[in-house]
């Protein structure tokens, strides 16, 4: 079997920096999909309808490629939130999340052109946040860090300081789950290994 490019349609440089962490130089095609014309209520069937939209917009791009699409959120009291609009916003949804936990959804897609196939799966992982000050949430908000990401924080950045525990699944707190990734890849016939460079 000839082993096609690997895409990744998203802009974020985390997911990029743990392909490239396990062996795998993805090409780089951000999607720039509007996530705004998907509204569902279910936390797992909109990362994966998001990230199944992200890497199909992709597709006609490339002839021959396996295109990754991700999408994360994070759920807590039914409520969903995805990136903070702004810095205020930031703010009032840590004081919310200080001293509780919630559950990061991450959608994975695999779309294998030359097979003509499909791979869509949802990684969920539960993160228990630190009680925090008003002035460390501030301190937070201000390196803008949070803004750039779903759920107002980045586990391999400075939120760290702020994140108790996790169960389930480290990188797809990050945005990519890589033990998901590799059943992906099992399941369209290739080795995770076949993407070393």
């Amino acid at each position: 079997m000839d082993i096609p490019q690997f895409v990744l349609a998203s802009a974020s440089p985390a997911r990029r920096r743990l392909l490239q962490t396990v062996g795998i130089e993805p090409i780089v095609c951000p999607s720039n999909f509007d996530e705004s014309q998907i509204q569902l209520s279910d936390p797992g069937q909109l990362v994966q309808t998001l990230a199944q939209c992200k890497a199909e917009t992709v597709v006609p791009q490339f002839a021959s490629a396996l295109i990754m699409g991700c999408d994360s959120v994070l759920a807590m009291n039914g409520e969903i939130f995805g990136k903070p609009a702004d810095a205020n916003c930031a703010i009032a949804r840590w004081q919310l999340m200080q001293g509780n936990f919630g559950d990061l959804y991450t959608g994975h897609v695999l779309i294998d052109i030359t097979q003509n196939k499909t791979v869509v799966k949802c990684q969920v992982t539960r993160v228990y946040f630190a009680k925090m000050s008003d002035r460390a949430i501030s301190a937070y908000v201000a390196t803008g860090e949070p803004l750039n990401c779903a759920g107002a924080f980045a586990i391999e950045g400075f939120g760290s300081f702020f994140v108790e525990k996790i169960e389930g699944c480290h990188t797809n707190v990050i945005g990519l789950s890589l033990p998901l990734l590799r059943q992906m890849l099992a399941e369209l016939g290739y080795e995770a290994t076949d993407f070393w460079q």
